[in-house]
């Protein structure tokens, strides 16, 4: 049984951060005890510690602390080895991996960071410790600056070097390989690799090599920001030199490009801060102000008044040492950059056969229940399965646009936004999104092609409601009709809406002419409550106001089904202020006849009720207050009697414990449309629209 592996480079700068990252998540969505040891590290840590390790505990919120996550400073371990006590060095290495692993259900341990020098002494060490820890090895190898014979030669060696000490390799990963090679490389590597070494090319990612405007803020020496603070994850692509005149420095301007010109070079400055306002040029990444000059008050008064502006750094050196000092940075991904963070993942992603590697490490068997990470990325996995299109009708919103950049940037789905496309391509613009405009649809409903189909369509549907044609019409400029229409018509597979409209807004098209499911007579919603150690599923909690006995066995049965669609046992508790046969009234008898009506419709389904909420998920009051049930205690289907209950019951949770609610999804449409809360996140769009997917699959 593999309960650890071991990544390791043979040079620096390889990225093998980006597997690390990507390992890590892929295992989370797995097991909720995942443990990450780093037993040599670059620097003291009393003086520095590890970006990296404090980038892998924080962004996966890894319960272990910074000392636990290392055991020797590369300097120490220099000292270990020339003082001949190398085995001392082992021996410690594994009393502290061998504690980590009897905590975790696996252990990601990665190999030191190569600082260019004793590279052979460096390998041996690494080699060493993956041997004594009896881990197999992901080697990763960089093709920057290397013919395609060098990278083949180097991957070729590497594993030979390991095998040659009797050390698994698992995985070979070739990364920052250019996009011309990477065809020759794999055709090369799989015929001359041994089969069992799961073999990955990783293209060069401009966005990972790339160092943002904060990094260049914190290495230039003597460095001044001037504006533009919250902008300081701008990502830096190029650079120039504004030395020229106006009209030729415009033709230099590329994509998130860094200026780099003498302070008083005002027309320069004004210049570049209105091109990357216009739509007619790319997105400027920041300027850089050399020379110790900076700009007259006119000038700094101008840039004070306008709405976006880039950040402006001040610097004593001069131009050409400026230059010099910005090319030689080396982006590394730092704990605060969580979108670099998610790039990597995302590459990983890509580029990865996630199932090969998962099939091959992931054999031990986690400590039961679904935690929220595991269902997070079982979501992803999911929705990736079969790619379906989602329309998104606020595109004027700020929130959907990020959320559809992540959407897009991990394949996930398709999207079509509504809205007017200028608006739309220049907020991007605006936000510094990395959203490529020729992957999404943008459609103004007005200016669409289908405008006037889906006006005589709606007309048809409706003309029995007193609906005119010049009513259609009107009602088809509407997002909310015009998205809906389009799930109709099988123009989109599914729609997420409601981050600026109402939910009546939002779901009335839907239910309009989309309609309910064959035998079933209510809509109602559930929220999949991620808990720290637990997902449950609430339900109603949206729609509706006060549903009788009948309309609640329904919504029971209904988010017992999305449960189990979704990966979660059903176990129903049907929620109510007393459990079992101690209270009486008639909001009491309701939640009974409506548990009477799910057994008796569905005997397959473990329900109880009425139970409270205390004695549904707390095992000792269940076992207390409900002896023998099969529910009482480990509910995961909490159904509410009413919307007022559920509404503040869900929020409360959330607020107080910090959950992540995922929805809220709606049951019982022929089609999927959900509603967002108009207070909604990036990431509750993000989490919607992939359930939206999901649901849209089954049909």
């Amino acid at each position: 049984m593999i309960k650890t592996v071991f990544i390791t480079s043979t040079e620096p700068y390889s990225g093998k951060s980006i597997v690390s990252l990507g390992i890590i998540n892929m295992l989370l969505g797995k097991a909720q005890k995942i443990g990450y040891f780093k037993p040599i590290v670059s620097r003291n840590p009393a003086e520095h510690k590890s970006d990296h390790i404090q980038t892998v505990l924080s962004y996966f919120d890894l319960p272990i602390t910074y000392e636990d996550a290392y055991a020797f400073s590369w300097q120490d371990a220099m000292h270990q080895s020339e003082n001949e006590s190398q085995g001392e060095m082992i021996d410690t290495i594994i009393r502290k991996y061998k504690k980590m692993e009897d905590k975790y259900d696996f252990t990601v341990v990665e190999g030191s960071d190569y600082q260019g020098e004793g590279t052979a002494f460096e390998f041996e060490v690494n080699a060493s410790i993956a041997k004594n820890l009896g881990a197999p090895v992901i080697a990763v190898i960089s093709g920057d600056s290397k013919t395609t014979a060098q990278i083949v030669n180097a991957a070729i060696t590497v594993i030979r070097n390991f095998e040659g000490r009797e050390i698994q390799v698992l995985a070979l990963v070739a990364n920052k390989v250019s996009a011309e090679q990477v065809d020759d490389v794999r055709e090369l590597l799989t015929a001359q690799l041994p089969a069992s070494v799961i073999l990955t090319i990783i293209p060069s990612t401009r966005g990972l090599q790339a160092p943002t405007m904060k990094e260049i803020y914190d290495e230039l020496p003597n460095s001044k920001l001037l504006f533009g603070k919250e902008r300081l994850t701008n990502q830096v692509d190029n650079f120039v030199t504004g030395a020229m005149q106006v009209p030729n420095f415009l033709n230099f301007i590329k994509e998130n490009v860094l200026i780099i010109t003498p302070g008083d070079r005002g027309d320069i400055i004004i210049a570049a801060l209105q091109a990357n306002l216009s739509t007619s040029y790319p997105s400027i990444a920041g300027i850089v102000l050399t020379a110790g000059t900076e700009p007259e008050e006119p000038i700094i008064r101008l840039i004070e008044g306008l709405q976006t502006v880039v950040p402006i750094i001040a610097v004593k050196a001069g131009t050409f040492q400026t230059t010099t000092q910005i090319g030689n940075i080396r982006s590394k991904i730092s704990a605060d950059n969580t979108k670099k963070i998610q790039l990597a993942i995302d590459v990983f992603n890509k580029y990865v056969d996630v199932a090969k590697l998962d099939e091959r490490i992931v054999t031990f068997k986690h400590s039961g229940g679904i935690t929220p990470r595991m269902f997070q990325y079982q979501l992803t996995n999911w929705a990736k399965r079969q790619k379906k299109h989602i329309v998104l009708p606020e595109g004027n919103d700020e929130r959907v646009l990020k959320a559809a950049a992540r959407l897009i940037s991990q394949e996930i789905v398709d999207l079509t936004i509504l809205g007017n496309p200028d608006d739309i391509t220049a907020n991007i613009k605006r936000l510094g999104l990395n959203l490529d405009v020729s992957k999404i649809n943008i459609v103004n409903p007005a200016a669409s092609n289908n405008y006037q189909d889906y006006v005589n369509t709606l007309y048809e549907l409706r003309k029995n409601k007193n609906v005119n044609l010049e009513m259609a019409t009107d009602m088809m400029t509407d997002v909310s009709y015009f998205g809906t229409m389009m799930v109709f018509k099988g123009h989109a597979d599914g729609m997420v809406s409601g981050a600026v409209h109402t939910t009546q807004h939002t779901i009335r098209p839907a239910l309009q002419f989309v309609k309910t499911k064959p035998g079933i007579s209510v809509v109602s919603s559930v929220f999949f409550m991620c808990l720290p150690d637990r997902v449950s599923v609430f339900g109603d909690c949206a729609v509706n106001p006060n549903p009788t006995a009948e309309q609640l066995a329904e919504i029971a049965i209904s988010s017992a089904e999305s449960s189990q669609r979704f990966g979660i046992e059903p176990r129903i508790a049907m929620l109510s202020y007393s459990s079992g046969t101690s209270g009486e009234g008639e909001d009491v008898e309701k939640v009974r006849r409506a548990t009477e009506i799910v057994k008796t419709k569905r005997p397959d389904l473990k329900v109880e009720g009425p139970i409270q909420y205390d004695a549904a998920v707390d095992p000792i009051v269940g076992k207390s207050k409900l002896p023998g049930s099969e529910v009482a205690g480990q509910a995961s289907v909490l159904i509410f009697p009413d919307l007022n209950t559920g509404n503040n019951t869900y929020k409360a949770v959330q607020r107080e414990t910090g959950a992540l609610a995922i929805g809220p999804m709606l049951q019982g449409l022929n089609k999927p449309v959900n509603d967002l809360s108009r207070g909604c996140t990036v990431d509750d769009i993000f989490n919607t629209v992939i359930i939206t997917a999901i649901q849209a699959q089954e049909g």
